[in-house]
């Protein structure tokens, strides 16, 4: 009896602290899922950093994790309009790699021959090339799920095999190199990044954006009545969306570029190299501006227009989208021809990359995206998903697979963690959504 007054204190102390939290989780309206997976990431990188002996959170390390995730976030982006309609697309891997050997081909062998080698049309023509071919096959499988009534596991299956066998086709099992130099900015490097002063206005931009966005969001609460958040909590959201925001370019920033390339840069244009050496910062990669803005379109799409809210509503209840209306079959089409044209973007930033096109490209890619999705909140059950979850599981899944390259697992190991990673995803939404119901 007599420890009876302390466990009551500190029952009564906890009581206040967990009041406050969800008060301001409440003021704020932050998403609970999209902090549990930051806070999953943290714990991942500060264990990878442990287990690296520190060399896993270094701004080498965390800009090339930024590039390398880059093309997965953005098929990321459009797998969630596929799963959340209650779909899945098996075959993105494979169109990814059918692709790259068609942006390859057009820009080593076909465009040279029409337009001359270094032609400055030759990288936009073969990037329209992939993104047209990509959209095309999109709306192939589409159409075959759609109007045959074809189960999309069994389309986007045999594409996985067909596109595979026909990237093979193309060049007959030939790898095609170099690609065009303006096309290799799409995969960073030196040359692929805006450098320093060029981030920072980039960062700045970004925190206007979510000042004005704040702003905007008020107005439109006050106009429909809406309750608003307190003050304190629209200036936190922005005060931690900046902060995000200058970070990110703080790290871009303290990456230079190797001793050698600097070296060779100022002796081509004649700048003197201080004895220490020259110091230039890469500042952030193109893929992961790339990577951004397609996030910020499908946002938008999938928030702000008609065809957003049909998917959704096609998720959530198909039969009751049927009868009111939407034309559901020609949504499915165009979320596929969506899903493709963002598959030739990866493409471009995977072929650009390696500044080669493969046969090998994109094995497995189909998976990671998949799980991206997924663990980035998205439901197989349809109807929920988020794009920005869906990156950020994306920049988790590739987390996972560049520390465990950093300390030395093997591959068979890292697949076993992946398929570990995603059935843990699953169930975790499987129990999330019980709770909800």
């Amino acid at each position: 009896m007599a420890d009876q007054p302390a466990v009551s204190t500190a029952t009564a102390a906890r009581k206040p602290a967990f009041g406050a939290l969800r008060r301001f989780f409440d003021a704020t309206e932050l998403d609970t899922r999209l902090l549990g997976m930051l806070g999953a990431l943290i714990i991942i990188w500060l264990a990878f950093n442990n287990l690296s002996g520190g060399l896993f959170l270094t701004p080498r390390n965390l800009w090339n994790l930024s590039v390398q995730t880059a093309s997965v976030a953005i098929m990321a982006t459009g797998m969630v309009l596929v799963i959340v309609t209650r779909h899945i697309d098996l075959s993105v891997g494979s169109i990814l790699g059918f692709i790259g050997m068609v942006m390859g081909v057009t820009q080593a062998e076909i465009l040279p021959h029409i337009l001359g080698f270094g032609h400055p049309a030759i990288w936009g023509l073969a990037l329209l090339a992939g993104i047209v071919t990509g959209a095309a096959i999109g709306g192939l499988q589409g159409t075959i799920i759609a109007y045959f009534k074809v189960p999309a596991f069994i389309v986007t299956l045999g594409g996985y095999l067909v596109w595979r066998g026909g990237a093979w086709w193309i060049t007959k099992g030939r790898t095609v190199a170099p690609m065009d130099a303006s096309f290799q900015l799409l995969g960073g490097g030196p040359a692929g990044s805006i450098g320093f002063w060029p981030t920072w206005a980039v960062a700045a931009i970004g925190c206007i954006a979510i000042v004005f966005l704040i702003w905007l969001g008020r107005r439109q609460r006050r106009r429909f009545h809406f309750p608003l958040r307190p003050i304190w909590a629209e200036a936190t959201l922005g005060a931690l969306g900046c902060a995000a925001i200058a970070a990110a370019a703080w790290i871009a920033n303290a990456y230079p570029w190797p001793i050698r390339i600097a070296q060779r840069y100022a002796e081509a244009r004649g700048i003197p190299v201080p004895e220490g050496g020259l110091v230039i910062p890469h500042g952030v990669a193109i893929p992961v501006l790339v990577a951004i803005a397609v996030g910020i379109v499908m946002t938008f799409i999938a928030t702000r227009t008609r065809f957003g809210r049909y998917v959704f509503a096609m998720g959530g209840n198909p039969e009751a989208a049927d009868l009111a209306g939407i034309n559901t079959r020609w949504v499915t089409v165009k979320i596929f021809i969506l899903m493709g044209a963002l598959v030739g973007i990866s493409s471009a930033i995977s072929v650009a990359r390696l500044n080669a096109a493969t046969n090998a490209l994109g094995t497995l890619d189909e998976l990671y995206v998949i799980a991206a999705a997924v663990i980035g909140g998205t439901s197989l059950s349809g109807g929920v998903g988020t794009i920005a979850g869906a990156m950020l599981g994306a920049l988790v899944m590739q987390s996972l697979q560049s520390g465990m390259v950093l300390i030395g697992v093997d591959s068979p190991l890292q697949s076993i963690v992946v398929g570990v990673v995603l059935v843990f995803a699953v169930w975790l939404d499987t129990l999330y959504r019980r709770r909800a119901n």
